[in-house]
C-alpha cells in the first residue's frame, strides 16, 4: 500500500497514514484521558481547535529524553504566545513520574501548564496510545526494569487530530523544520 509522504498541493503538509490510492480516511488520535502536572484531566477535547506537538518521555531517562525535552522547549518558546498551539508530553514511566515530579519538571523548564501538558495515567493506556494512535514505540525494557524503549519523535497533530509530521526530537535541524511546519499548518488551518 502506498502512503502520501509529500504534499500534492503547494503549501500543505501531508496527512500521515492516508492512503494515496484510495479515499480512506486518515487515522486520527482517538479518545484518551490522562492527568497533567496540575492534577487536571486532559482529554482529546483539551486540544479541540488546536494544533499540538506530542511526545513520549520519562524523567529518569539518561539517553534521548533530555535532548528531546530541550528541542520541545525550543518549539514551545517559538509558539509560547500563540494560543492555537499546545504541547503534550506523555510519561511512559507513570510508576515513578508522579504528578508532583511532573509539576517540578515543568516548573524547572519554566513552561505554562496551560500550554504544555505533562501527562500521566495507566501505563497500558499510555503504551497503547503510543502504538495505536501515534504509531510510535513505548514499552518497558525487558533487560532493565528502570528503562524504557521509546521513539524519539516529536509528532505534529492538526486540529482534526491527524498526524501531519514526525520529527527527530534529538536533532536541532529537525526542530527548525518542525517550527516551519507548524507555521505552515497554522496558515492552512486558521
Amino acid at each position: 500500500m502506498c502512503y502520501i509522504l509529500a504534499s500534492c498541493s503547494e503549501g500543505k503538509l501531508p496527512v500521515l497514514g492516508k492512503s494515496a490510492s484510495t479515499d480512506d480516511k486518515a487515522p486520527t488520535i482517538q479518545v484518551f484521558t490522562f492527568v497533567n502536572q496540575d492534577k487536571i484531566k486532559v482529554t482529546q477535547q483539551t486540544f479541540n481547535d488546536k494544533i499540538y506537538v506530542a511526545d513520549f518521555i520519562f524523567l529518569s531517562c539518561a539517553t534521548i529524553c533530555p535532548k528531546m525535552n530541550m528541542e520541545m522547549l525550543k518549539t514551545y518558546k517559538a509558539f509560547e504566545n500563540d494560543n492555537r498551539v499546545l504541547f503534550l508530553s506523555h510519561t511512559i514511566d507513570p510508576e515513578h513520574d508522579s504528578i508532583p515530579r511532573l509539576k517540578a519538571f515543568a516548573e524547572n523548564l519554566g513552561v505554562s501548564s496551560k500550554k504544555w501538558h505533562f501527562v500521566t495515567g495507566n501505563a497500558d493506556s499510555i503504551f497503547s496510545i503510543a502504538e495505536k494512535n501515534y504509531f510510535t514505540s513505548a514499552y518497558p525494557d525487558s533487560t532493565d526494569k528502570r528503562n524504557f524503549i521509546h521513539g524519539g519523535g516529536l509528532l505534529l497533530v492538526d486540529k482534526n487530530k491527524h498526524i501531519r509530521g514526525v520529527y527527530d526530537g534529538t536533532d536541532a535541524i529537525e526542530t527548525e523544520r518542525l517550527i516551519r511546519d507548524i507555521k505552515l499548518l497554522l496558515k492552512e488551518q486558521f
